[in-house]
């Protein structure tokens, strides 16, 4: 029986076991072995190295062609629905992820199913902390790239997941603007995943991932991963 020790592990825990991702008859990712339980986990890499496969494979998005994904104690490809509700996606470009006409009902619609005061009382209080109420109620599509992405981690954020994962969160976005969503993302107290070409966002993270031709070629101290990563990729 797993010790209570056991147990905590895996409820933070990432771990990949000859993990294998072919995508169109094209390998992506090469038996990767990996574990993780470390609060915030940067991920490095050039483009096309696998990075933001490794991501999606965390929310089921992406399945293993061989091998097996653990997240938080649930396999990827038999637990995906399970997963779904524990694991909350930021992807890169917010306009795929706003969904609702104005940011009120996008919100709103993280939190389907629970009672309606509820659901205001926190719409508003979200819509107040990331200084969107005023935008309440007008087109989303409106809103600039730095508030669309607040707004979609925001929506994230309300269903309250165990484990963030952002995909490249800041790349369309001003310095300010990224600086504002990178300080949210290390603010959470969920285990948060964040797939980055911004080194100094990856620098703030506890543990660093370095992907190259889609193996894992260094993990470690932010710092020393991405002094690799510049001496040797970059």
């Amino acid at each position: 029986m797993p010790s209570q020790e056991d147990r905590r592990e895996a409820s933070s825990s990432i771990q990949l076991n000859r993990v294998s991702v072919s995508i169109d008859g094209r390998a992506v990712l090469h038996e990767v072995d990996l574990a993780l339980s470390a609060r915030r986990i940067a991920v490095v890499g050039a483009n096309g190295s696998g990075k933001s496969t490794f991501a999606r494979l965390l929310d089921g998005l992406v399945l293993p062609t061989s091998g097996t994904t653990m997240v938080h104690g649930l396999d990827v490809a038999r637990d995906t629905r399970a997963l779904r509700r524990r694991v909350g996606f930021v992807f890169t470009d917010a306009d795929a992820q706003i969904l609702m006409p104005t940011p009120a009902e996008d919100l709103a619609l993280s939190l389907r199913g629970r009672p309606r005061d509820e659901v205001a009382r926190r719409v508003a209080e979200a819509l107040e902390l990331h200084g969107l109420s005023a935008h309440a109620d007008l087109p989303a599509s409106a809103l600039s790239g730095g508030q669309k992405q607040l707004l979609a981690l925001a929506a994230v954020l309300l269903a309250d997941p165990a484990l963030i994962v952002a995909d490249e969160p800041t790349t369309l976005l001003d310095r300010r603007n990224a600086r504002r969503v990178g300080d949210l993302l290390m603010s959470q107290s969920a285990q948060v995943v964040v797939v980055t070409h911004d080194l100094e966002l990856a620098a703030r993270c506890d543990v660093a991932v370095l992907f190259d031709e889609g193996r894992v070629e260094a993990v470690g101290a932010p710092d020393a991963v991405i002094d690799r990563y510049c001496r040797e990729y970059a």
